[in-house]
């Protein structure tokens, strides 16, 4: 970054007024937060004690939010709005109000904010005062100098006399220290400015408890989706595919029926038919079981479903799992239907000539990675099977990890949570 872009960019301009603005609104916030919570706490014992309070905390909200907004304009960072106020379920009315400001956290951490913003609004002031201040007076200098006293220059003894800073030497030596004071004081700002971002996110934006409620909700909401999506498919499979297969067959078994006195022949020949439906419709029965959940993956755990997964891939597969335990049933199974929809995706898209699957417990995690020698340019588009793949990951608190150059090879790592099959996180043991 050059010397003059920091000292005269429009960032620094930005970030020295949101310094010097610091202080006023600091007053009003600290002036409302003491005061009105003073009063409000004096009248506790009164019916409108309560009542105030709410008032003088939903006061200190709405000027959060006027800060959020100059730290958005001014300092360049968005923070977002915290958590609303929600009543308990089922209750309305003024009580149910009061009650809703004084639980929610945001509203004490904008009370927080008010209060401890002033110190550090002063420092900032001050800071910004000085440097800019003494900088651009001494740059300036030359052009008002001579209206000092009686004659140019700076004197000294502070009387008018002595020496005085008017030529040419002194006037270039004013100078250099205005701009090396104001070259540290963009220095200063940038820095005082880190610290109200940091203010600003941690007081006035959602907790982290919050968010973590906020995610919890968005990943139950794609997992309640994802869930009646699956639903659908089952039911569409069934009314498609072996319910039709089954009325078609009961049709042809009742015809065979009122044959089989008049033309045997015939009648057998529609009974064979309809041994080959039967077939056909086990057979799908038995594929919509294995994509709901296989047995064998209950029975006998990873290693021989996804050996099993392996012998459907259009490519070699080499498996390699290296766990001691059995994770629990719900991790184990997206890991099996996370493996198995990957390797779906190499027989489509790869063109590859090998793969390799890996599944290890790492701390309190398991990894899986998925490695082919294909094409690669694999992309979690929206909408593409590995964006729903991240997502339903996601919900779980896992996450995806998708490393495919084009020309190859991709590298898909999965990690999910460990969970033993009694519902505990499990020891420590590193690959």
């Amino acid at each position: 970054m050059s010397v003059l872009r920091l000292t005269l960019g429009a960032r620094t301009w930005r970030e020295g007024l949101y310094g010097l603005l610091n202080l006023p609104m600091a007053l009003i916030g600290f002036a409302l937060a003491v005061s009105g919570l003073a009063m409000s706490g004096g009248l506790l014992v009164t019916f409108v004690g309560l009542p105030l309070m709410a008032g003088v905390l939903l006061l200190l909200r709405g000027l959060g939010t006027l800060e959020r907004g100059r730290a958005r304009l001014l300092l360049g960072v968005d923070v977002p709005a915290p958590d609303p106020l929600r009543t308990r379920e089922g209750k309305r009315g003024l009580l149910a109000w009061i009650g809703a400001v004084l639980r929610n956290n945001a509203s004490w951490r904008a009370t927080a904010y008010a209060i401890v913003h002033l110190p550090w609004a002063l420092v900032t002031f001050t800071a910004v005062s000085v440097v800019w201040g003494l900088g651009w007076g001494s740059v300036s200098y030359p052009l008002w100098f001579w209206a000092l006293d009686d004659k140019p220059g700076i004197s000294v003894d502070g009387e008018g006399g002595g020496w005085v800073w008017d030529g040419p030497l002194d006037l270039l030596f004013v100078v250099t220290v205005g701009v090396l004071t104001l070259v540290a004081g963009a220095v200063l700002i940038r820095a005082t400015s880190a610290v109200d971002r940091a203010m600003v996110s941690a007081l006035l934006g959602p907790s982290s408890a919050a968010a973590r409620v906020w995610q919890l909700e968005e990943d139950r909401s794609v997992v309640v989706d994802t869930s009646a999506a699956d639903l659908r498919r089952i039911e569409r499979d069934l009314h498609d595919g072996a319910q039709a297969r089954l009325v078609a067959l009961a049709m042809d078994l009742g015809l065979a029926k009122e044959k089989l006195t008049q033309d045997p022949e015939t009648a057998a020949r529609m009974v064979d038919e309809a041994h080959g439906e039967v077939k056909l419709a086990l057979q799908e029965l038995r594929d919509l079981a294995r994509g709901i959940h296989p047995a064998v993956l209950t029975d006998r755990g990873l290693g021989p479903a996804l050996s099993s997964v392996a012998t459907r891939c259009t490519v070699p597969v080499t498996i390699d799992i290296d766990l001691t335990t059995r994770p629990a049933p719900a991790i184990e199974g997206i890991a099996y239907f996370t493996t198995s929809e990957l390797l779906q995706n190499i027989s489509k898209h790869s063109q590859a000539h090998h793969a390799t699957i890996d599944i290890w417990r790492t701390h309190h995690r398991l990894m899986l990675q998925v490695t082919d020698d294909g094409q690669g340019g694999a992309t979690p588009t929206p909408g593409s099977g590995l964006a729903g793949l991240a997502e339903r990951l996601t919900a779980v608190d896992g996450l995806l990890a998708i490393d495919s150059p084009h020309g190859g090879p991709t590298t898909i790592t999965a990690e999910l949570p460990w969970r033993d099959r009694d519902g505990t996180s499990g020891g420590v043991r590193p690959r």
